[in-house]
């Protein structure tokens, strides 16, 4: 369901083909939320279907034709309804955690590794994200920022302090793991 509003919600800022809402997902928020390129071209389907989004088709000299999708009045209003709905929140599902709950049976050096993955994982993870931080700092440093860059620089922070989170974790697991008997 939230692929749709967030499809909507970039919708809001400009129109755009289903390619560039792939690359505004990988850009943008996919630190925190995905889609594949199959999923974004059904969704948008849906939602010209439901009159939330109209797409314009464009000829372009010398490459393949592109449809720009653009919101529509009653795309715009879903939209601003669901933000200011009450969250409802979701459980977590971390395939990692249920590794990590089981992995006991593996004996310690292999659930060693499984946690050293991880935390290569997250601090690539972690790099990446900062680098985007200090790239937007740069970018930005002479600017007044508004609320909207503001709020989407935030989920950027979010993303840089749970990466942190995880590498402070599972770093402290392994300790724990370490002082056990064999």
């Amino acid at each position: 369901m939230s692929l749709r509003y967030s499809i909507l919600g970039f919708l809001s800022v400009h129109p755009l083909s289903g390619y560039d809402l792939k690359r505004a997902f990988d850009e943008s928020v996919g630190h925190f939320w995905t889609a594949d390129q199959a999923q974004i071209y059904r969704t948008l389907e849906r939602l010209i279907e439901d009159g939330l989004v109209e797409a314009d088709h464009i000829e372009q000299l010398g490459r393949p034709a592109r449809n720009e999708h653009r919101l529509t009045a009653v795309g715009r209003d879903e939209l601003d309804t669901w933000l200011v709905c009450p969250h409802e929140p979701q459980p977590p599902r971390e395939s990692f955690l249920l590794k990590v709950f089981f992995a006991g049976r593996l004996g310690r050096e292999p659930v060693r590794h499984i946690i050293l993955e991880r935390i290569e994982a997250a601090s690539e993870r972690l790099a990446v994200l900062r680098g985007i931080a200090g790239s937007v700092e740069t970018e930005l440093a002479d600017t007044r920022i508004g609320l909207e860059q503001r709020l989407r620089l935030a989920t950027l922070d979010n993303g840089i302090r749970h990466a942190q989170a995880e590498i402070d974790w599972a770093t402290a697991l392994l300790e724990v793991i370490d002082k056990e008997n064999p």
